[in-house]
């Protein structure tokens, strides 16, 4: 059974009685229509907080145009989705619409078959505008330390670990960050510590694989003075450190199992001893654990206590390697040169470059990329990266072709052409933010455009 269409459109078109009998029949399928013949009504309709999802609008209309009115109602709410309707079915009139911001055009004159798969890849697209635009808020609801130590990303993969950051932060409650080696385990335990209320007390990190057991329980716990060879006086525990705070423990998987025990007994009561000593302390501190083995695997084996586990594992956080977000990859590129740029002048990257980028498996992960971007900085003729920048092991053939055909150029067009077309894509044909994410300047984006074809065509779409 075909799903109801649902969705709130303008319609403007000074041509009344063509504009009455679209709305009629857009009605008919369910869709929300209200006609206006003057696009100055429309924009005073949407100044007075009528809600749209869609702007039909004629190109050619008297005092204010078709792209005009578009740019205007854009201006009030970024997230509608325009459609240009026009009798002139040019090459440069396309263009200009989809400047201007528009999803698509139609040709006059048109069937209602015709309009009908083009206004439901625009609900799409507005829904999946709206849908980023509330996690964006989501997000921006985040405070982070520095820009250097933030959580870059707006796949569906990172945009569940700044929810459920947002969601935890504000409790007590301990938290177990997974995922492989240089994915940012430390960043998400910043972003819980500095979104809870313990954010003005100290946040401590220790990593449990880089000390011995008895030199990790002295620097947990403390010990006191003779406790053991060379402890000629007292010394406090990183928990007395990060009293009130949050203590980060780094590869908790590596912590020994009697050390585990007394790790379980503060996170169950609060109370431990320095070592060495008999005097019980008590200690107000959140645990943020991070691992990058698999718990459960290390509880099956006997080198992890499961009680351990299901009292850290309250709430888990994973973190996604970053070959399942790949299309993270421009952002966290734009992020990395921003925050770590190698000399006086900013550093871009070209498409070409780029698609390398995007395309590479990063077994490192985020910190691999933040290392190939300092060499490649370094590495840098002028001030843009290019493929001979990169590392040869990362340019290589795609799978499904021959070496001849890999190595070729045209292969590289192709690589070019996908990787422009989907940044288009996924920023809705907005070329500002496009050429952003692709680390080029508009200029550059528009010789593209032409060189590809992709005037009109924002990314691949569904079928209609």
């Amino acid at each position: 059974m075909t799903q109801p269409r649902t969705g709130r459109l303008l319609v403007v078109d000074d041509e009344v009685e063509l504009m009455e009998a679209l709305c009629d029949a857009l009605r008919g399928e369910g869709f929300e229509a209200a006609g206006f013949a003057d696009p100055a009504a429309a924009l005073d309709a949407l100044r007075g907080g009528r809600e749209a999802d869609l702007l039909l609008s004629d190109l050619m209309m008297p005092g204010t145009d078709g792209i005009q009115l578009l740019r205007q109602a854009l201006q009030l709410d970024p997230a509608l989705v325009g459609v240009i309707m026009t009798g002139q079915g040019s090459i440069p009139t396309a263009v200009e619409a989809m400047r201007a911001g528009a999803f698509d055009y139609l040709l006059k004159p048109f069937r209602l078959g015709q309009v009908l798969p083009v206004l439901d890849r625009a609900m799409e697209v507005r829904r999946l505008k709206v849908e980023n635009t509330r996690l964006r808020r989501l997000v921006e609801r985040l405070t982070f330390e520095s820009p250097r130590y933030r959580i870059v990303g707006d796949s569906p993969a990172i945009r569940k670990v700044t929810h459920l950051i947002e969601k935890v932060a504000g409790t007590d409650a301990t938290v177990l960050v997974r995922g492989e080696s240089g994915t940012g385990k430390e960043l998400v335990a910043r972003a819980v510590h500095g979104n809870s209320r313990r954010k003005d007390k100290p946040l401590v990190t220790v990593n449990c694989a880089t000390l011995q057991e008895h030199l990790l329980e002295s620097e947990l716990f403390g010990h006191e003075r003779g406790a053991f060879t060379g402890a000629d006086k007292a010394k406090i525990g990183l928990f007395e450190v990060a009293e009130g705070g949050t203590l980060f423990v780094d590869e908790v998987a590596e912590m020994a199992p009697a050390l585990q025990a007394k790790l379980l007994r503060v996170l169950e009561d609060g109370h431990y001893r320095r070592v060495g000593g008999t005097q019980e302390r008590r200690a107000d501190v959140r645990v943020v654990a991070a691992t990058n083995k698999p718990l459960e695997s290390e509880v099956e084996g006997g080198r992890f206590r499961s009680d351990l586990f299901h009292r850290l594992n309250v709430v888990a956080v994973t973190i996604p390697p970053l070959r399942d977000r790949q299309e993270d990859v421009p952002l966290l590129v734009a992020h990395l040169l921003g925050t770590r740029q190698v000399g006086p002048a900013p550093f871009a990257v070209d498409p070409a470059a780029m698609a390398v980028l995007v395309g590479y498996d990063w077994p490192g992960n985020v910190r691999e990329l933040a290392n190939i971007l300092e060499r490649a900085q370094i590495l840098a003729e002028g001030q843009v990266i290019t493929p001979d920048d990169l590392p040869e092991a990362m340019i290589r053939p795609a799978p499904a072709a021959g070496p001849a055909e890999a190595d070729s150029p045209d292969a590289l067009d192709r690589v070019e052409r996908r990787h422009v077309a989907e940044a288009l894509r996924r920023e809705g044909g907005n070329k500002v933010r496009a050429a952003k994410a692709l680390g080029v300047s508009r200029r550059t984006l528009y010789r593209l455009i032409d060189k590809y074809g992709l005037a009109g065509d924002p990314g691949p779409r569904s079928p209609g």
